[in-house]
């Protein structure tokens, strides 16, 4: 088996890009300066170097904690320690050191990326981005160690800004593509998932694009028109998803704590008011008319509780009250907001289905209830806004996932008075 074995959790890579060609074509040189080289090409391979060993703790945090908030860069950091000194920056006798250009291998905004390995010795990487910065801790009498923390795509489009961009017209989808392909911007196309969006977007001259926008802000503001998701996924491809809705998608993993699939370690609940939304405002860029819904039953029982957007890149008035529309949450709904697991409690093939849940994927979590003479047991079919990996050398592999509350179905209970409804409702077997 690949890799570095992580107590009772499987086998794990965490790759540095050193920033050298292992196979490049050079000039004069006796063994990679032979022309119709096979071994020694022009664009060569760009050299990882696996730097697990000497890693204590990994931790990744990708998506969002909660369907109100706006996707950002997905983070890892990871602590190295440096017993040999062969991370130091400074060393030039360091196997990463390149004398070619007396600059360390090991820098800032090389490319990282960090996997685990199926039972079938399938690599599947849980994150890859770039190394925005090293953090040397010099110990006197000591060992030194490094601190890494690197970022996925998100933040290179973050940093990157639009010149004026006069848009058409057309559906979100082809917006991010308008976007992406911008020769400021040239995001690879192989990177790229974009599904097709529900909205139109305008393409006036209120809606044209200022020079100095940054790439991600804009990105964002068209997944606030669309209510869809918009990530890096855990093998670094941007991905678009549609306006989110009622969806029976297939479960991915189904976390039980009665003894059955895939047991967790704790599991989060929220029933909030601040879950209610009861009037909604969405003004669009180059209007004055706020479109708004509301409900005046909610209103009567909860209260005012608004939610505004201005400036919306929605295309006319008509779309505009249609999202405030979708954005009403009249009642408060208890339901799942998260599940944590230990892969020390769970078997192999169960480690391998955990390890690889993204972001968009449905999850089933059930909890039994010990008191209470209706419902004992209830399950919630669930999407995944958010994936947090943490890995210590102590411990092993946990993770936690955060849920959507937009879209609840839940499992049907024979003989419940609310559960065990067959149709119309938004119970289902299994």
């Amino acid at each position: 088996m690949a890799g570095t074995a992580v107590v009772q959790s499987g086998d794990y890579e965490l790759e540095i890009d050193t920033g050298f060609l292992q196979d490049a074509f050079i000039l004069d040189s006796a063994t990679a300066g032979i022309l119709n080289n096979t071994t020694y090409v022009l664009d060569g391979t760009t050299n990882f170097a696996s730097v697990l060993e000497g890693c204590d703790t990994v931790n990744i945090k990708r998506g969002r904690r909660d369907i109100g908030d706006q996707f950002s860069a997905g983070t890892m950091t990871f602590n190295m320690m440096d017993t040999s000194g062969i991370f130091n920056p400074f060393d030039e006798n360091s196997p990463y050191w390149d004398s070619t250009t007396e600059q360390p291998g090991l820098a800032p905004m090389r490319k990282v990326r960090f996997a685990r390995y199926d039972l079938n010795n399938v690599k599947e990487y849980l994150f890859t981005g770039f190394i925005v910065n090293y953090d040397y801790n010099f110990a006197l009498g000591g060992i030194d160690t490094v601190t890494v923390y690197c970022a996925d795509d998100f933040y290179l489009l973050s940093q990157t800004y639009m010149d004026e961009f006069n848009v058409s017209e057309e559906l979100s989808s082809a917006r991010v593509t308008a976007v992406l392909d911008l020769p400021e911007v040239n995001f690879p196309a192989g990177q790229r998932d974009i599904a097709t969006g529900t909205q139109t977007l305008g393409g006036s001259a209120a809606f044209t694009i200022e020079n100095g926008t940054s790439v991600q802000a804009y990105l964002a503001a068209i997944n606030q028109a669309e209510q869809g998701r918009l990530f890096m996924s855990r093998e670094g491809d941007l991905t678009f998803d549609a306006r989110l809705g009622n969806t029976l998608s297939a479960s991915v993993a189904d976390f039980h704590d009665d003894g059955t699939n895939i047991p967790y370690s704790g599991v989060g609940i929220s029933f909030q008011a601040d879950q209610v939304v009861n009037r909604a405002s969405v003004t669009i860029l180059g209007s004055n008319n706020p479109q708004v819904a509301d409900d005046a039953a909610s209103q009567a029982q909860y209260f005012i509780q608004n939610q505004s957007i201005t400036n919306s890149l929605l295309h006319d008035d008509t779309a505009a009250l249609s999202l405030a529309n979708y954005l009403l949450e009249p009642e408060p709904i208890a339901r799942y907001t998260s599940v944590q697991t230990a892969f020390v409690s769970l078997t192999n093939a169960q480690r391998d289905t955990v390890a690889i849940i993204d972001i968009g994927q449905t999850i089933t979590i059930e909890k039994t209830f010990v008191s209470g003479a209706g419902t004992t047991e209830l399950a919630q079919e669930l999407a995944v806004e958010g994936v947090e990996h943490t890995i210590t050398n102590s411990y092993g592999h946990s993770i936690a996932l955060f849920t959507s509350p937009t879209v609840i179905v839940y499992e049907l209970v024979l003989d419940d008075p609310v559960f065990g409804i067959i149709a119309p409702s938004d119970n289902v077997l299994g």
